[in-house]
């Protein structure tokens, strides 16, 4: 059902006085999940520079345990990257009450991801019947 003239004209004040307030502005974007993640992205980023800054210094003064030890602090900083991605790509990723949460699957299944052996057996018990 479409909005009357009078509660477009409210809605759009409401909108207007909710888009000045700075506090409410930063408490939304404090409880957005996308918010954090890309926070996570750029301090990912920031160490995997110095991560690499470490490994080329450790590699210029003949150091290899620096230059070993800023290969690791990237490596792990990408795989930290990584999963914060693909937590930011998650569907079931949603506020609540201004807290994030992870709904939990149907199913009795927790969040894991079924392995190759139960995918197998899900695909043998759904073949043809003429297939035995």
């Amino acid at each position: 059902m479409p909005l009357s003239e009078h509660e477009q004209r409210l809605f759009e004040q409401i909108e207007r006085s909710l888009a000045e307030d700075p506090k409410f502005a930063s408490a939304v974007r404090a409880s957005d999940p996308r918010f954090h993640a890309r926070r996570r992205l750029l301090v990912a980023a920031g160490v995997i520079i110095a991560g690499l800054a470490l490994l080329v210094y450790g590699a210029v003064i003949k150091t290899p345990p620096l230059a070993v030890a800023g290969f690791v602090v990237m490596l792990a900083s990408a795989a930290f990257a990584v999963q914060s991605h693909r937590k930011a790509q998650s569907p079931d990723l949603h506020v609540v009450g201004g807290t994030t949460s992870r709904r939990r699957p149907r199913g009795g299944r927790s969040g894991r991801r079924p392995s190759l052996l139960d995918r197998m057996e899900d695909r043998w018990r759904q073949r043809p019947e003429g297939h035995r």
